[in-house]
């Protein structure tokens, strides 16, 4: 038996997973927070000092809590961006999460380069504030003489793993992270430095991507380090997602992503084509609007909580008793209408009750993440299981409706950290192809997700009534927008 960890680097903090490489058995655990200096309004910051992952790290590693360990994975949070200047050093705090400023810049590179068709057949996605290559033209735009002292560009994971080794010369990446940057094409496997220059103004040195089993370094004391991934890569590793398995999370907003043998391209920007951490694909599409849709419907009902509002939409029966609500409280990426407001439909005399509205909140978040599931479906990607994660995933409301309107088997796993345990993983199967006791093009066999299982059953033909209800609002109000 061979113990590895896994380290998840998230916007909020460090967690640690120590495992038993053979089963994936979880033996140990650390955790330690991340400061928030410097965020405006008490939120996270969109500057981080990147010492601050560091010194997290060391926390939630304290105490012994890698001894014996004989490889580390690292996972860390997407669309970050860690310029460095010619000797290593950082040249400005890094650049993280869905940042509000690079909203312009975004707009410029899609017109720069002839509109979101050309994007999406260059590298699979449509720059969106939160990445990494529209960060750098904001970079260019508003901080010059930062940018033009950036010689290498890493992301959060890549930093990590590149501090872990002792900063060597020889700096890398997965093909994971780098298919979210906005400069790797997750089709042809390759960079293009051109979108790197048409950002920021000049060329950088960027890290080598690396196979998903290859080994990033080994440390002095013989500690060896896998190539490591971003959040999202980790967490369906961690998962164990396959092909037919698909995973709908449920944030403030939502996504939708599924594991496919082949890289998607999207002439409209809807599917985001990212690798996943074992050499396959991992198309995603985003909403904006999911939990943000519930917690504005609480609010409106005076309900105190999700809980609460879940056990109102309870006592009404599928249909809401013909409520449609459209939640693009926020605007909507999925379809596309940035500038759009929501829909409330069907109201009668009947339907004006409280319980109503509530289930037609459900309804509607968890139609608006299938219509999602239905663009994945469209370009051929099978999706027989649906993984639903997220805190509203445990709702009786969410867990009710969701088989039927999605039409699939789903599954809540337990909550668990695993994105660590993705990161385990990573460095369990890196460990053993160094030591030729695992095939490089295979991931080791761990232990699944403990998770409820749920059957569309009796109800399928319901819920797509349902759904074919919401359809129809949809073509009404915004026809052709899907």
């Amino acid at each position: 038996m061979g113990i590895v960890a896994g380290l998840d680097s998230s916007p909020d903090f460090t967690r640690i997973v120590v495992c038993d490489s053979d089963t994936g058995a979880v033996l140990r655990q650390g955790y330690a927070p991340h400061p928030l200096e410097g965020a405006e309004g008490g939120g996270r910051p969109a500057d981080v000092d990147p010492q601050a992952w560091l010194l997290s790290l060391g926390e939630a590693a304290g105490g012994g809590l890698l001894e014996g360990v004989q490889a580390i994975g690292v996972s860390a949070q997407a669309n970050s961006v860690v310029p460095l200047d010619t000797q290593g050093n950082t040249v400005r705090p890094a650049m993280v999460g869905g940042d509000k400023r690079s909203q312009v810049a975004a707009a410029d590179l899609i017109d720069a380069l002839g509109g979101r068709e050309a994007w999406a057949r260059a590298v699979g996605s449509v720059p969106q504030t939160a990445q990494p290559v529209t960060k750098l033209r904001w970079l260019a735009r508003s901080e010059p003489e930062a940018a033009a002292r950036t010689a290498v560009l890493l992301q959060a994971h890549d930093w990590l793993v590149w501090q872990l080794l002792g900063r060597p010369g020889r700096r890398t990446t997965d093909r994971g992270g780098a298919s979210g940057t906005g400069y790797w094409s997750a089709a042809t496997g390759g960079y293009r430095p051109d979108l790197v220059e048409l950002a920021l103004g000049h060329q950088v040195m960027l890290p080598e991507v690396i196979g998903p089993a290859e080994a990033a370094g080994t440390t002095p004391e013989g500690l060896l380090i896998s190539a490591g991934t971003g959040e999202t890569q980790a967490a369906a590793f961690g998962l164990g997602i396959g092909l037919g398995d698909a995973v709908v999370s449920l944030g403030a907003s939502g996504s939708v992503m599924a594991v496919h043998p082949e890289a998607l391209v999207d002439q409209y920007g809807m599917i985001t084509s990212l690798a996943d951490a074992t050499g396959m694909h991992l198309p995603v599409v985003t909403t904006l609007n999911a939990v943000r849709a519930l917690r504005g419907a609480a609010e409106l009902l005076g309900m105190p909580d999700l809980e609460s509002l879940s056990e109102l939409a309870m006592k009404s029966t599928p249909g809401a008793h013909g409520l449609v609500l459209l939640p693009y409280l926020e605007g909507e990426r999925t379809p596309n209408l940035p500038h759009t407001a929501g829909t409330l439909a069907g109201l009668r005399r009947e339907s004006m009750r409280p319980e109503h509205l509530a289930r037609a909140a459900f309804e509607g978040m968890l139609c608006g993440l299938a219509d999602a599931l239905d663009v994945l479906r469209a370009r051929g990607v099978d999706v027989r299981r649906v993984f639903l994660l997220g805190a509203a995933a445990e709702l009786p409301a969410v867990q009710a409706a969701a088989p039927a309107l999605f039409g699939a088997q789903v599954v809540v796993p337990q909550p668990a950290d695993y994105a660590a345990i993705g990161a385990a993983r990573q460095a369990a199967w890196a460990l053993g192809a160094s030591q030729g006791t695992l095939d490089p093009r295979t991931p080791p066999v761990w232990q699944g997700a403990v998770a409820q299982v749920l059957e569309p059953g009796e109800e399928l033909a319901v819920g797509q009534a349902v759904r074919q209800q919401y359809v129809s609002v949809r073509e009404q109000t915004h026809p052709g927008a899907l």
